[in-house]
């Protein structure tokens, strides 16, 4: 038997009213603040911040800037998941349940 793969979630770059989300880095800015949160990674470990973590990276999806968060999150930081998540609700922008079109960058 396999293994399901967690669930994952898109954070549009797209209010709920349709407007585009500014900054237009904000899914680098807020990837790139989960980066830490990888398989095997030791807090503090000198290149632990290099790269996008596999649970929360960006992608543009059909010419939307999106975040790709993986549930997976959850069960390593619960801490991160509500950051992320809260951070779509208090800046209004469209979540979908999704799957992922492909691995993440440097999988």
């Amino acid at each position: 038997m396999t293994a399901q793969k967690p669930r994952q979630i898109f954070i549009q770059g797209i209010t709920r009213d349709g407007r585009a989300f500014r900054p237009s880095d904000w899914a680098e800015r807020l990837a790139g603040a989960m980066s830490s949160f990888r398989p095997g990674a030791v807090k503090g470990q000198i290149g632990a911040f290099i790269g996008y973590s596999p649970y929360c990276y960006p992608q543009v999806l059909g010419g939307i800037k999106c975040v790709i968060v993986s549930e997976a999150l959850k069960d390593i930081e619960p801490m991160a998941w509500d950051f992320v998540v809260d951070f779509a609700r208090d800046n209004g922008l469209r979540v979908v349940d999704a799957c992922a079109p492909s691995d993440p960058p440097g999988a």
